[in-house]
């Protein structure tokens, strides 16, 4: 037996029970499969590539990233919903929270159709204005709303984003009228914000961050409840408008139908990878604060209760079923 059969014998078989002669776990018997219903090359890309970098250093077989787009993120879930080999795990987002108001016909449950294997993390967003706009915080961003109803633009990455969910929270909580321009992502959005075509752009921190530091656009709030230590002269919208608080993640998710025994070995070896330095400190660098010993137990917890916050805001919205 190598070393690393023996140390993941050692990891999964718990004390006392393992036999005399040892043996590797039947579990993963084949490549693992993280499906990212996004395009390569996006925060949310980013990140789990990293993650399954890390995983494949755990396990006897790689960890492999396959990109499912299309429909919002209908047909890369829709891919591990409907996967029957065990071995295939999505990388869900908020969107994953949403879909079932935004679209009429769903194939999946979000709740029912998924279990919590892990939770990666929160990325907290920040508003974003274009230069040009005259307003250097928020509270003078929302009095120009309030002067101009509907006059001013916020871009996104298209209805159930990220970014559109932050933003119409905003309008919600302080009760102002911004017009919403969808995109196909959040790259052009942010694009014509620093073009000057669009007035606002709440994005991930995870690429907001570089715009700012850039001088490309201008930061005015954290959507988190607390300050973000690399911008920590920016405020949280919080600080303005008491209680509010936005944020995408990232969760690892299994079709329901995927065996308890599976689940408890991927949550130890994401929680592991979690709490190594490197793997935190990139994911950090990312704008991501790093969860630390989810369950799969807590992440269907998490995972509800975003499907209700989220629900709830877009059923009150104009946002469009398809």
């Amino acid at each position: 037996m190598n070393r690393r059969r023996f140390l993941m014998t050692a990891l999964f078989v718990p004390a006392g029970l393992a036999p005399a002669s040892a043996q590797a776990p039947s579990w993963p018997a084949t490549t693992l499969r993280l499906v990212v219903p996004f395009a390569a090359g996006g925060p949310t890309d980013v990140a789990a590539r990293l993650l399954a970098d890390a995983l494949s250093s755990k396990f006897p077989q790689r960890v492999i990233i396959e990109n499912v787009t299309g429909a919002g993120t209908v047909v890369g879930t829709t891919r591990v919903a409907t996967a029957k080999d065990g071995h295939t795990f999505l990388i869900a987002t908020v969107a994953h929270a949403v879909n079932s108001v935004l679209f009429a016909n769903l194939p999946f449950d979000p709740l029912k159709d998924f279990r919590g294997v892990a939770l990666v993390g929160i990325v907290p967003q920040i508003v974003l204005v274009n230069n040009d706009v005259q307003a250097s915080t928020l509270p003078e961003l929302l009095e120009l709303a309030r002067t101009r109803p509907g006059g001013l633009t916020y871009g996104s990455a298209g209805i159930g984003s990220a970014q559109h969910l932050a933003a119409e929270l905003l309008k919600s909580v302080a009760k102002i009228d911004l017009q919403h321009v969808p995109y196909r992502g959040s790259g052009p959005a942010v694009t014509d914000l620093i073009g000057g075509t669009l007035d606002v752009v709440i994005d991930s921190a995870a690429t907001a961050i570089q715009q700012v530091k850039s001088g490309s656009a201008r930061a005015l709030a954290v959507t988190t409840s607390q300050r973000l230590s690399a911008l920590p002269d920016v405020p949280t919208v919080a600080e303005s408008l008491p209680g509010y608080e936005a944020y995408t993640w990232n969760a690892i998710l299994a079709p329901v139908g995927a065996p308890s025994t599976s689940l408890a070995i991927m949550n130890s070896a994401i929680n592991a990878a979690l709490a190594e330095p490197g793997l935190a400190t990139r994911l950090s660098e990312l704008g991501m604060t790093v969860s630390r010993n989810s369950t799969p137990e807590s992440t269907d917890k998490f995972v509800a209760e975003e499907i209700t916050k989220w629900q709830a805001l877009l059923r009150a919205t104009d946002a469009k079923r398809n």
